[in-house]
């Protein structure tokens, strides 16, 4: 984590609910509670990776604080600097607009993310030009200026999308985003979709991005391993909730939630004849439209209690590391 803790986001209590209606008359009968009373803080200058299985609300968390969601519930307020933060979920268009220069996002698909119809050129252009850059000289100017960074030629502009490997078209996505000068990028499983061999050049190629801009990362992905080296810290997240925030070692070295510790069991170990012990999860996630009571995780805990089936427990710290937090009856 940065030295200089200054706050970037301030999320409380966010809650993205999706309704579910059934019938002639399309009555709500029940909500998918994808993101359920989330909060966290993001600081300047790190890269904060949020990790869990498929479904457990990582992508909506990150397109709600990006307000391409307006949330159920919560806020989410951003620092436009000098501690002057303010609850973009209350945002009009022209504000939003403001917001959404200043934080700019990454998808997983590289290959949906640009439009085939179109040449780089005007999917490149087109965010400028909603942003207020008239003069096409200084338009073209940052476009060159961008591809540059991301190791383009800028006559490749010319091209359309599908004269692109995926690696070029995930750094043509990367280049876009940085184009008005954003101060965040929140990045959706930004290299999924890659090769493996791909996939390490655009990860080197994002932190030397970040170093040269000191940009703040909101880092999302499945895949453990990368998450680990592009991160400062993690959030774990399970059924909508965090269930634990730790500092990147003291994670990895020390997981205190029993689902992280499953979840960091199954990280091969990249010498030859060492065996690592496994933690495999029994059951089937759970429903995020009815979650069990109390603890969500509690149904396929090895170390399941009786109050962790009544009492939901709080995200609460470590006695010797107080910015690890955990949310699990074990260590009350």
């Amino acid at each position: 984590m940065p030295n200089e803790k200054e706050l970037i986001f301030k999320v409380r209590n966010l809650q993205q609910w999706f309704p579910i209606k059934k019938g002639m008359f399309k009555r709500t009968v029940g909500h998918v509670k994808a993101v359920d009373n989330v909060s966290l803080d993001v600081y300047k200058g790190e890269t904060l990776g949020i990790v869990g299985e498929s479904g457990c609300g990582k992508s909506t968390l990150g397109k709600t604080m990006m307000m391409l969601q307006k949330p159920t519930g919560g806020s989410v307020e951003y620092n436009y600097g000098n501690g002057n933060f303010r609850d973009i979920t209350k945002f009009n268009g022209k504000e939003m607009l403001d917001f959404r220069k200043q934080v700019q996002m990454v998808f997983q698909d590289p290959y949906s993310a640009l439009n085939p119809l179109k040449k780089i050129y005007t999917s490149f252009e087109e965010p400028l030009k909603v942003h207020g850059i008239h003069s096409k000289a200084e338009r073209e100017k940052m476009m060159d200026s961008v591809l540059k960074m991301v190791n383009i030629q800028p006559d490749y502009l010319l091209r359309f999308p599908h004269e692109f490997s995926g690696g070029q078209r995930q750094r043509l996505c990367i280049a876009r985003a940085l184009e008005v000068n954003p101060r965040v990028l929140i990045c959706d499983e930004p290299v999924s979709a890659l090769d493996v061999s791909i996939q390490a050049q655009v990860l080197n190629l994002m932190k030397e991005i970040q170093k040269e801009l000191n940009l703040t990362y909101l880092f999302i992905a499945h895949d453990l391993s990368v998450v680990q080296y592009m991160s400062d810290r993690i959030v774990v997240m399970y059924l909508g909730k965090i269930v634990e925030i730790a500092g990147k070692r003291s994670l990895y070295d020390k997981p205190m939630h029993p689902y992280t510790q499953a979840l960091l069991s199954a990280i091969p170990v990249p010498v030859i004849h060492q065996e690592k012990k496994r933690q495999v999860l029994q059951g089937e996630v759970p429903s995020p439209i009815n979650k069990p009571p109390g603890c969500a995780f509690h149904t396929r805990c090895l170390h399941c209690m009786d109050i962790c089936k009544q009492e939901e427990p709080q995200l609460s710290p470590d006695k010797i590391d107080p910015e690890h937090l955990c949310a699990c009856h074990l260590y009350k």
